[in-house]
């Protein structure tokens, strides 16, 4: 009985484990190029207990293994990303872009306490900042550069327009005449179960050594002829809000199960104390 009691509490934690992580997606249900997350279990070790004779263990017509295991509850073993594209919902906005193929993905340099890391999303709702002498930035919704094929993309001052092409080219409009002056530089994630999430939906290679990874593993260039985004478009997120809803009240019920299950193990020791 003690052991049933170890076991619903360990149970316990995890499934709160995933009520995070399903709340979690309901909170995102609206987060442009947000890929909803899925919990997946796996059982913990578990113990054999020889309790037959030899004679009982080999009795003939035997179907069952000999002796009971006993299992020590279940655990997060690992989340995965929903990678499915989201809907793609028109915006009229030309510095949107909505990523059209599977695992495509911008990069952003992040600079925190002086240190700048590369991390990618897939989330396109791009802005123009002024940084000097009228010139001119894109970057993301917090600041942040997004990375073209030589760089943060600058640009100079005396624009009238700017477009993205479908192929990722940055148009800009001087004088009444177009001319390309930049051009994303889109990544395909590999494995994208490797990269860590990292917040305002953002990923990052892992934080491991050198010499564990490769990074051309994780992460590789897209080229020219392979990119794929429609301009004037964002990707919504592919969080299935019903889905989510039955999860979280299965969830829900397995907690209360387990939960049912130490209260019973309570009221069976007190039980037994009151016969001493």
């Amino acid at each position: 009985m003690n052991r049933m009691a170890v076991q619903a509490a360990v149970t316990m934690k995890q499934l709160q484990n995933k009520l995070d992580v399903v709340s979690h997606n309901m909170a995102n249900l609206e987060t442009t190029g947000y890929k909803s997350r899925n919990a997946q279990f796996t059982s913990l070790l578990t113990q054999q207990i020889d309790n037959f004779s030899d004679e009982q263990a080999n009795a003939l017509g035997r179907l069952t293994p000999d002796g009971i295991r006993l299992g020590s509850g279940a655990k997060l073993g690992q989340i995965n990303m929903n990678l499915a594209l989201g809907t793609v919902k028109e915006t009229g906005r030309g510095l949107d872009i909505a990523l059209l193929k599977d695992n495509h993905m911008l990069q952003v340099d992040v600079t925190n306490n002086g240190v700048t890391e590369r991390r990618f999303t897939r989330d396109g709702t791009l802005y123009l900042n002024e940084i000097a002498n009228g010139q001119v930035m894109l970057s993301n919704g917090q600041g942040h550069p997004i990375i073209g094929q030589n760089g943060p993309i600058i640009l100079q001052a005396g624009m009238e327009a700017v477009t993205i092409s479908d192929n990722g080219l940055i148009q800009v409009t001087r004088d009444g005449q177009t001319a390309v002056e930049g051009q994303l530089n889109i990544v395909q994630a590999i494995r994208p179960q490797f990269l860590e999430a990292v917040g305002d939906n953002q990923f990052r290679l892992p934080d491991v050594t050198a010499d564990a990874y490769n990074a051309g593993d994780i992460i590789q260039e897209v080229a020219f002829g392979d990119m794929a985004l429609q301009a004037g478009a964002l990707e919504t997120s592919n969080v299935n809000l019903a889905s989510q809803m039955t999860e979280m009240m299965e969830t829900q019920r397995a907690y209360q199960f387990n939960s049912r299950t130490i209260s019973m193990h309570d009221q069976m020791r007190g039980l037994v104390n009151q016969l001493r």
